[in-house]
């Protein structure tokens, strides 16, 4: 799978938002780096962008969604309601991204709109789970501490992506930090294990 990450040059605040090329070229979030449309066209050669798919609405992720709609016209698939969205999806629906097909899994707890997509070799896991952050370098969770989220919640998130993982994911995209390749399973298991501890992720939590 040809995956590209679109936001790496950015020198503002942005979630990662990766273009990946294939049978569906598909964006997964949109981030809020204004050179984002510029560098998703040089790696489309011509090609168009045929949909983008949000792991959730915070402002990181989405701030240039408008932008990039205007610029490529593409499918937008969202869990909660948006005025750019074309297609809902909820937990267990299919979508393609690139060559594959990946389920939604709905995944809590950051934020009430998450959802992380898995296909049998690759997880686009948004802010639930990341390799790593400013908080710890191996396994760390997407911050709970902030009105609306809830730790609980993201604890139940984290077993439940980890039913639906399969052992030959080997690949992890996540919305903030490193890309990893790599034992997926166990980069989310040091998560969870981390966040069942309950204690501040941050030390002014």
């Amino acid at each position: 799978m040809e995956v590209h990450h679109v936001t790496e040059d950015a020198e503002t605040f942005t979630c990662n938002a990766f273009l990946v090329r294939g049978d569906r070229t598909t964006l997964v979030d949109a981030g809020a780096w204004e050179g984002v449309v510029d560098e998703v066209r040089s790696h489309l050669e011509g090609e168009s962008l045929d949909d983008i798919v949000l792991t959730h609405q915070h402002g990181d992720h989405v701030a240039e969604l408008e932008a990039v709609c205007d610029a490529f016209d593409p499918d937008v698939y969202a869990y909660a309601a948006h005025s750019l969205r074309t297609h809902e999806i909820d937990d267990g629906d299919a979508v393609r991204i690139g060559d594959e097909s990946f389920e939604v899994v709905y995944t809590p707890g950051h934020a009430d709109d998450h959802v992380s997509l898995v296909s049998e070799t690759t997880l686009f896991s948004g802010d639930v789970v990341v390799h790593d952050d400013g908080a710890f370098d191996y396994g760390s969770f997407g911050r709970t501490d902030m009105a609306g989220q809830s730790r609980e919640r993201l604890i139940e998130s984290l077993e439940e992506l980890l039913s639906r993982l399969s052992n030959s994911v080997k690949h992890m995209y996540a919305g903030h930090g490193g890309v990893f390749h790599g034992d997926v399973t166990d980069v989310v298991e040091t998560a969870l294990e981390r966040a069942e501890k309950r204690e501040p992720k941050y030390p002014d939590e």
